[in-house]
């Protein structure tokens, strides 16, 4: 009986130390790390020049335009609510291979490359030709981001003008234990040219003000599964779980294997 005891603590002893390396300890998914703490992490510098963003081809843009000639104005607002950033109320217009926007009653305006700031002053300044009190307000009607991989996948809205990553992977419910936090990536479309990856460690605090910080209109973020996440548990109660069960599955199969090593041994010894 003593012998079955100390394979039994042998066992688990065993047991505890691989399952236990198997967690998800604060250094592998923690967020907001400080690399003094963790030597692993990488540290990125602040980007004090983060650039707006630029409209490209297939963009879509809303306006609304405001003008004290009420009857001029309704005709150039039809289908421009004043809700003009909501689908239900406007009538989107999209910028064409060569960058240019149909807007009605207008030749075609050129608005590729430029930021929505920089279009809407280009197109008050096309309007005011027909209008001189006209005053526009232009937003992006596609201002989404999209998230894949190891999360809930889905497309979401940028709600505000300075959205950033951790506020993203909020909308979406956050990371799952099982994503690879040191290498998520940010896949950023560039006009015609090949699209942008930005990879970066999300576990560091120095990610705060860097190039990563950001979101920008039409960024994919993929976030990928951990290589070693299935011999990872999610939480110490499954460790507990599953090592209780393990054990008692393997002393079963000893004590089964030792009696039967005790039978054939005592009929040797009566032979």
């Amino acid at each position: 009986m003593s012998r079955n005891k100390n394979i039994a603590h042998i066992l688990m002893l065993v047991l505890t130390s691989v399952m236990l390396s198997g967690c998800y300890g604060h250094k592998v998914i923690g967020l907001l790390q400080d690399p003094k703490d963790n030597k692993q992490l990488p540290v990125y510098e602040k980007d004090s020049t983060i650039q707006p963003y630029r409209i490209h081809v297939n963009d879509e843009l809303v306006y609304r335009l405001i003008t004290q000639d009420a009857n001029l104005g309704k005709i150039l607002n039809q289908g421009n609510g004043s809700n003009y950033g909501s689908s239900q109320y406007a009538n989107s217009y999209i910028v064409y291979k060569d960058g240019t926007i149909d807007l009605p009653y207008m030749k075609p305006i050129h608005v590729e490359g430029l930021t929505v700031e920089e279009a809407q002053d280009t197109i008050e300044a096309r309007f005011r030709e027909l209008i001189p009190d006209a005053s526009v307000k232009v937003a992006l009607y596609n201002k989404t981001f999209t998230v894949i991989g190891d999360i809930h996948s889905g497309e979401y809205y940028i709600y505000k003008e300075k959205l950033n990553i951790f506020e993203a992977l909020a909308m979406t419910g956050d990371l799952m234990n099982s994503g690879d936090r040191r290498h998520v990536r940010i896949i950023r479309p560039n006009g015609d040219a090949e699209p942008e990856v930005l990879e970066f460690d999300i576990r560091t605090n120095t990610i705060i003000d860097s190039k990563y910080y950001y979101i920008q209109p039409n960024d994919v973020i993929y976030v990928a599964r951990t290589k070693s996440s299935f011999v990872r548990v999610e939480s110490y109660a499954g460790v507990l779980g599953l090592i209780t069960s393990s054990v008692s599955l393997l002393v079963s199969v000893v004590n089964y294997a030792i009696t039967i090593a005790d039978r054939v041994k005592t009929t040797n010894s009566n032979q």
